[in-house]
């Protein structure tokens, strides 16, 4: 799970002053758009449908840190199987500054690959490929389509954040979505590249570019969600709108995505319970707001503990309760018998109510 902070990110964002002489374009603006694989650079295998993705999280081995590949492959298959519409690698869980490009690729690989041989050949992965540079961007985009990956995620650069002109992070989009044989979802979150938050209009305006489909917004700013769903038209369940997939990054705010207008989650809580997350939002559709309420609470406390433990957290969960999971990689700590029992305790609420569906 990655962490937001509680607080809403600010109207403005990071790119807002680029924009200060344009037309942003409005909701009627996107009326008439379908975004399809006759609107992008390549022809969509698996559509992305309404529902709750999960960033996977990366196993190792406990003594070499090399890749567990087998683990890799049956927790995908296992997330499926618990009615997830889709798998995400190379997230904030998966450990994507932890890989080499060998081992990004070796991860979506296994994935894919584990996918089709449990018969889940339409679900479809979305592959994280965020770099400092644009050209090393690309380069990931283009590694992640050679290795099964349908969608990137992308983050924006930050180390050089105050070089960059205003229009740089634009650009830095633009370009990639332009030159990536594969669709594009925008990645913001805020914590991962030194508070850098992207505003609805920024979102919005990207969102004109045809091989940009998505967003992931982890910032936990559910107007934002709302203004850029409403802009966008975002697909739901009710309604595919312009196909475009505005996405909560956080399973404590599900509900909150439903009710205003997004598309679903991607949430790294998923790799633990994904069978909550995905009754919030079987609740919701039902109309049976009362016990989706209820349920997100749970979900919500579940989540900040996953907020507060990080991957760290997260793993030592799941090695708890569900047998595997492991340690992260060197130099994350290594928790020791009293911590993991916090995880466990903090945990403990939504494992029952993960236990009982």
């Amino acid at each position: 799970m990655s962490p937001h902070h509680d607080s809403p990110s600010t109207p403005e964002g990071f790119l807002t002053s680029s924009f200060d002489d344009m037309s942003i374009r409005t909701a009627t603006s996107f009326d008439n758009v379908s975004i399809d694989s006759s609107d992008i650079s390549s022809s969509i295998k698996r559509p992305l449908a309404p529902g709750v993705y999960v960033p996977t999280v990366a196993f190792f081995d406990p003594i070499t840190e090399d890749l567990d590949i087998k683990t890799v492959s049956q927790h995908a298959v296992r997330l499926v199987q618990a009615g997830v519409v889709g798998i995400t690698t190379q997230g904030s869980n998966g450990e994507a500054v932890h890989l080499t490009h060998s081992e990004r690729k070796r991860v979506t690989i296994a994935t894919r690959k584990a996918l089709d041989e449990a018969n889940f050949n339409d679900i479809p992965i979305i592959v994280g490929c965020g770099s400092q540079s644009t050209r090393e961007t690309i380069e990931l985009c283009k590694e992640a389509a050679q290795s099964g990956g349908d969608y990137a995620l992308v983050l924006p650069p930050s180390y050089y954040k105050t070089l960059f002109a205003a229009d740089s992070v634009l650009d830095y989009f633009m370009d990639v979505a332009t030159a990536s044989p594969i669709p594009i979802i925008i990645y913001n979150y805020p914590g991962a590249v030194a508070g850098l938050d992207l505003s609805s209009q920024d979102i919005i305006e990207l969102a004109k570019h045809p091989n940009i489909i998505g967003c992931k917004l982890t910032c936990g700013n559910t107007g934002k969600l709302n203004r850029i769903a409403s802009a966008t038209r975002a697909a739901t369940f009710s309604d595919p709108g312009s196909g475009f997939m505005c996405m909560g990054g956080s399973a404590d705010f599900t509900l909150q995505t439903l009710i205003g207008g997004g598309s679903g989650i991607i949430a790294g809580l998923g790799n633990i319970s994904p069978k909550a997350c995905v009754e919030v939002m079987n609740l919701f559709e039902a109309g049976k707001l009362k016990e989706a309420r209820k349920m997100q609470a749970i979900l919500a406390r579940g989540d900040w503990a996953a907020i507060q433990g990080g991957i760290v957290g997260t793993k030592s969960a799941m090695q708890s309760y569900l047998g595997y999971g492991g340690y992260g990689r060197k130099p994350l700590p290594r928790p020791g018998k009293a911590e993991a029992g916090k995880w466990a305790k903090d945990f403990e609420e939504l494992m029952l109510l993960e236990k009982s569906l």
